[in-house]
Formats: C-alpha cells, sequence, structure tokens
C-alpha cells in the first residue's frame, strides 16, 4: 500500500502512523523525522531546512522532493511506504505522482486527520516539543492551512480521500482510519 497521512500539526499523525505501520507492514517516510535529522547531523540539505523550520515555515519544494524522492528510491519501498509529512504542496503532489507513473504505481489513498484548531493548540501545549513555542506553532498551523490544506481537494478529485474525525481516543481514531483502508482496497492488497 502505498498511502498518504494528512493533517495539521498536532492531530496525531505520529500516534496513528505508529500503528499503520504495524498494520501495513511498509516504510514510514516522515519527512519531518527527515528534516529533524538533517539539522541535527547538520548535513546540507539540515543547514538550509534549519532557518525555515525555526521560523515556523515550509521548508522549500525542491528541498523536500530531493529528499524524499532519495527515499523512495530504496528497495525496501517498492511494496508500500506511509508518506507522513509530504506532500505539502500541489507541486510536491504533482511531482510525487510523476514520479510514481514513471514506476508503474500511484498512491492508494490519503487519510486527512481533522481536527479543530483549539484542540490543536491544546494538543501542543500538552507535548511540549522543541519546535512547538505558541508563535512557531502559530505559524505552522497557518501554513498548514494555506498550502496544504489545497490538497485535499487535488486528492478528493482523485477519489482518492478519506476524511478521518481526528478527535477521541487514539483507539477509537485507529479504527476509523482501519475502515478507510478498505475503500482504499488495503484488504485486498495485504493478501
Amino acid at each position: 500500500m502505498r498511502i498518504i497521512l494528512i493533517g495539521p500539526p498536532g492531530a496525531g499523525k505520529g500516534t496513528q502512523c505508529q500503528r499503520l505501520l504495524d498494520l501495513l507492514a511498509v516504510p514510514h517516510l516522515s519527512t519531518g523525522e527527515m528534516l529533524r535529522n538533517a539539522v541535527r547531523q547538520a548535513t546540507p540539505e539540515g543547514v538550509a531546512a534549519r532557518q525555515y523550520m525555526e521560523q515556523g515555515q515550509l521548508v522549500p519544494d525542491a528541498l523536500i522532493v530531493g529528499m524524499v524522492i532519495k527515499r523512495l528510491e530504496l528497495a525496501d519501498c517498492r511494496k508500500g511506504f506511509l508518506l507522513d509529512g509530504f506532500p505539502r504542496t500541489l507541486p510536491q503532489a504533482a511531482t510525487l505522482d510523476d514520479l510514481l507513473e514513471r514506476r508503474a504505481m500511484s498512491v492508494d489513498g490519503v487519510i486527512e486527520l481533522a481536527v479543530p484548531r483549539e484542540e490543536l493548540v491544546r494538543r501542543m501545549t500538552a507535548r511540549r516539543r522543541a519546535d512547538d513555542n505558541p508563535e512557531i506553532f502559530s505559524n505552522r498551523i497557518v501554513s498548514f492551512e494555506q498550502q496544504t490544506a489545497p490538497l485535499l481537494d487535488y486528492y478528493r478529485r482523485q477519489k482518492k480521500l478519506a476524511t478521518i474525525d481526528g478527535m477521541g481516543a487514539a483507539d477509537e481514531i485507529f479504527q476509523r482510519i482501519v475502515a478507510s483502508l478498505a475503500d482504499f482496497g488495503a484488504d485486498e492488497k495485504r493478501r
């Protein structure tokens, strides 16, 4: 399965990704983790990305796309993957579609975790990650709303989008996600 998980910062993507990975047995491609690792290791990509991340801005498409393409070319992604944090813009989505099409593949489905803004802020204050100060977090939400939210229509038109209520217990949310996988044909593809 080739699945994309989309949601604003604090929507619970990390929690649900781990559960999905256990279910689908595919690699997890988290651009957030890729970027944080690159910054920690001071790679050229990390140095370039750091200034954007510190301001809560999205890292430029060219930088992110290059990192993702390198990762998708590894053998473990041939049978599928779970993308978390990519694509974030329409140009990134088009690039991903083109890349997969050249390999006679496509995205099987896109799961949107929908969570109200007030709840996102509450969750942010509870988790206290280094990049979660209120101003940066607010910038990240605005960036999501302006640049990533249009992807929902893009994937809705392709009939690949499942919008999942991200409120409630983690187990309840996961059961909603699992139910949506059947719409993508996940049950047949796992056999």
